[in-house]
């Protein structure tokens, strides 16, 4: 039995789809193809227009991949990023460590359309430092890739530094950079202090989301399915800004992680989806830039565990087309000393708890494993920073000199060490302000200007060296403490320096030591220089009842020249 009106039926069904598909044609993606040539180790960058998208959220239902290689070569394959709230702009970025031709593939997909383009650039030599790696050879040591210049890390604390504007942060990576700081740790996510302006120019909120609520310290309820572009955008100007000066920027996923606002998922999101999708865009979007470290907390254990720091760390050597040297901040104890994923190891140790003997035991704990990676001690005690509950911290004792000289014990044990200046302001630790009366950071150029002076990477710490010490004769009948040493060496044993806290009267073990050697006394207040001499065979007396540096020496492992016996710098 026929039915006539079922083809009219039909008919008004397939009109009525063909309208459906006319509505939603489509997305038309125009590719903007990256300037030629770009040196090696700044990256190239696609842009992609898109127009007539369909995604409600462009952050997650849509996406850029692509293809980067010299000819010959296997293709590096890299994730690109949304770059705004409306979706019409996403970005991929590749950063070459060779010069060449590179030749590329990048597809935009969204639900079941996919587009793709394809293009190339030229990249040159222009003698970048590159990317910071592993010393291959002094693997306690790092090394950058491009020049193999070996790497001195003065830290400083900034976590709240992309609060504030473009313009002074500028200025405060300018200053850094003149004090020789050459590693700055800075907050990608953290809610500092009470959350209130420093200054009309900055802010303590940082948000890498869009915040429902941004007033609010503790409640900014995020939405972590969306990220804040223009936030992301000046992270990217302040690593500019450090590039041009070959600073390192450690990248910390976490500051204060334990606080509601600066943990929009909680123990229950811990390592799922949308944390992983926070750690994805951060690789996207700041991993072309070669002067970046990954640092997934700061004291991870307040707020995280264990496996989830495995997860994330090895989620970012999988996420990371350039492999940049990844750790994470936790205790006294550093538990990851075996994992691939962990590069160095970075410690708290707290005031005297963190000095020479606790870099040590560091070292020898890590040595013990077969694997040898550097160890870094990132929270010894901020300037003047005296928590509240603590008697046994009471001014002075994290004043600026105790300071200094937990800095060279730590040098001394083979470490490296990230301080902090006294938060006025606030400023310094809090957000990297600081001003002409923020002095904590000159004779921490003193300390870099001594260790690059020397093969400093081929020094160890040695506990034998010093065989007696005897207070100063300037410090009789004061009520000084008595004077300590913190010795290291090269194993040839031409290469030697002695810190020797409070001055005094130092004998050294002659065997450990080369002949003719040249000895040089060193200021850690000023750096000032003087030649050394032996009051007899091995012994040697500081020239003020201070603090003062014996270095031994020859000309072909450091560059310090002979000085006369006026004080000089």
């Amino acid at each position: 039995m026929k039915h006539p009106r079922l083809f009219p039926s039909l008919l008004a069904a397939l009109v009525a789809l063909a309208s459906a598909a006319a509505l939603h044609a489509a997305p038309k993606v125009e590719l903007a193809a990256p300037s030629s040539p770009v040196a090696a180790y700044d990256f190239a960058e696609v842009t992609l227009s898109v127009t007539g998208s369909e995604a409600k959220n462009p952050f997650t239902d849509a996406s850029v991949t692509g293809t980067f290689g010299l000819p010959g070569t296997t293709p590096l394959a890299v994730e690109g990023f949304c770059d705004s709230a409306d979706g019409r702009t996403f970005r991929i970025r590749f950063m070459p460590a060779k010069p060449g031709t590179y030749d590329f593939k990048v597809t935009y997909r969204e639900g079941s359309f996919e587009q793709a383009l394809t293009g190339s650039f030229t990249a040159t030599d222009a003698k970048r430092k590159g990317v910071l790696r592993i010393d291959p050879e002094f693997p306690a040591h790092f090394q950058w890739e491009g020049t193999k210049e070996r790497f001195f890390w003065n830290g400083a604390t900034a976590f709240a530094l992309a609060g504030w504007d473009d313009d002074t942060i500028r200025q405060i990576l300018e200053r850094f950079d003149r004090l020789k700081v050459t590693r700055v740790r800075a907050a990608l996510n953290g809610r500092a202090g009470d959350g209130q302006a420093a200054s009309d120019r900055s802010t303590s909120r940082l948000e890498p989301w869009v915040a429902r609520n941004p007033a609010s310290p503790e409640q900014p309820d995020f939405d972590v399915t969306r990220f804040n572009p223009a936030y992301w955008q000046k992270w990217e100007r302040l690593l500019q800004e450090a590039r041009r000066r070959d600073m390192i920027i450690s990248v910390v996923f976490y500051v204060d992680g334990a606080r509601p606002g600066a943990d929009p998922f909680g123990p229950a999101g811990m390592g799922g989806a949308d944390e992983q999708r926070y750690f994805r865009y951060a690789v996207a979007r700041l991993g072309a830039f070669a002067n970046v470290t990954w640092d997934l907390a700061r004291e991870y254990q307040t707020f995280r565990n264990d496996a989830w720091a495995t997860q994330m760390g090895t989620l970012l050597k999988e996420l990371d087309p350039y492999r940049h040297l990844t750790s994470v901040q936790g205790g006294a104890g550093f538990p990851f000393r075996r994992t691939r994923w962990a590069d160095f190891a970075l410690h708290t140790g707290a005031d005297e708890q963190g000095g020479y003997a606790f870099m040590l035991a560091q070292r020898r704990e890590q040595e013990a494993t077969g694997r040898i990676i550097p160890q870094a001690n990132e929270d010894y005690g901020y300037e003047d920073h005296y928590p509240q509950g603590s008697a046994a911290l009471q001014p002075p004792a994290r004043d600026a000199a105790s300071r200094l000289r937990l800095a060279w014990q730590i040098a001394l044990a083979g470490g490296y060490q990230t301080t902090g200046e006294r938060a006025d302001g606030p400023g310094g630790w809090l957000n990297g302000r600081g001003d002409d009366s923020m002095t904590l950071l000159e004779p921490y150029g003193h300390l870099f200007d001594f260790f690059t002076g020397v093969t400093w990477w081929e020094m160890r710490p040695d506990t034998e060296l010093v065989v007696a010490l005897h207070p100063h004769p300037a410090s009789k009948g004061t009520a000084a403490p008595p004077p300590r040493t913190f010795a290291s060496r090269n194993p040839e044993g031409d290469l030697a320096a002695i810190y020797v806290e409070g001055g005094g009267i130092v004998t050294l073990k002659d065997e450990l030591l080369k002949d003719q050697l040249k000895p040089l006394w060193f200021s850690p207040r000023d750096g000032g220089m003087r030649n050394a001499r032996a009051l007899r065979d091995r012994v040697y007396r500081t020239p003020t009842a201070e603090d003062w540096v014996l270095l031994f020496r020859t000309p072909c492992n450091c560059s310090f020249r002979d000085f006369d016996n006026e004080f000089e710098k």
